[in-house]
């Protein structure tokens, strides 16, 4: 499996599961491009894939927003992106839906579905135009099964597998792949912050929170950040894939 020659960019990519996306990415060829709305960590997962044999490039971009997202494809106008990973996203509030605020659901969506909707419509063009190209946006297994006290997050992963089938119909016909990865719960910051909320909210503690929702998973565990990235790595490894989701959950698909 060899990347040699493409140009990868990354979403999110300042924050620990873009820098392993960007190093694995690395590792096997690919020149990336770590796009993201915190310089400075940007310029810490470029320094790393840098350290460890890679090429790469940082971009400011808050994906939510289209003028940004403009100013981001005229930037990068120079480069040849073959490989788009959307894997920006947010969490969101803990708590039922109905103590859910309005801009909070919209702050969710306007990262995880509509921003994925802008970084494809500003970089998809040139991958038609070339009749090549693949397209991987970062789902999650709560895509697929319940999350109490998740609704946001939840339902925008469902809008995104809807917006990676139907995307993967429109462009798959020019060349381009479209496919989502699902992984579940990646330890590190963000679900423990998550099971710090959610410690906050039943009474529990967090140790405990975080043994509930990995009894959850066939594996009864979290699964790792280069997992998930090996999971990308592999994707890419399989040229027939084209509108399918890929699961790396440690078997948290079935409901509780």
């Amino acid at each position: 499996m060899t990347l040699d020659g493409r140009t990868a960019l990354v979403t999110g990519g300042g924050g620990p599961l873009g820098r392993a996306f960007a190093l694995a990415l690395a590792d096997v060829g690919a020149r990336v491009i770590l796009v993201g709305r915190g310089e400075q960590a940007l310029a810490d997962a470029s320094a790393r894939v840098v350290k460890e044999g890679g090429e790469a490039r940082t971009a400011v971009c808050d994906v939510s927003d289209p003028d940004s997202v403009a100013r981001l494809a005229a930037e990068l106008a120079d480069e040849e992106v073959s490989l788009l990973v959307n894997n920006a996203g947010v969490a969101g509030p803990v708590r039922p839906l109905v103590d859910v605020e309005p801009d909070e659901w919209d702050d969710v969506f306007a990262v995880n579905v509509r921003g994925v909707y802008l970084m494809c419509r500003a970089f998809l063009p040139p991958m038609i135009e070339a009749g090549r190209g693949d397209v991987v946006n970062v789902a999650s297994v709560s895509g697929k099964r319940p999350l109490l006290n998740r609704t946001p997050y939840t339902a925008s992963k469902m809008a995104l597998l809807g917006l990676t089938r139907t995307l993967a119909g429109e462009v798959g016909p020019r060349g381009v792949a479209v496919n989502s990865l699902s992984p579940g719960p990646v330890r590190g910051p963000r679900m423990a912050r998550n099971f710090r909320l959610t410690a906050e909210l039943t009474g529990c503690t967090v140790e405990e929170a975080e043994r509930d929702f990995a009894s959850r998973a066939a594996l009864g565990r979290l699964v790792e950040e280069d997992e998930v990235a090996q999971a990308l790595v592999a994707m890419l490894a399989m040229p027939g894939l084209c509108g399918a989701d890929i699961d790396l959950s440690a078997g948290m698909i079935a409901p509780a």
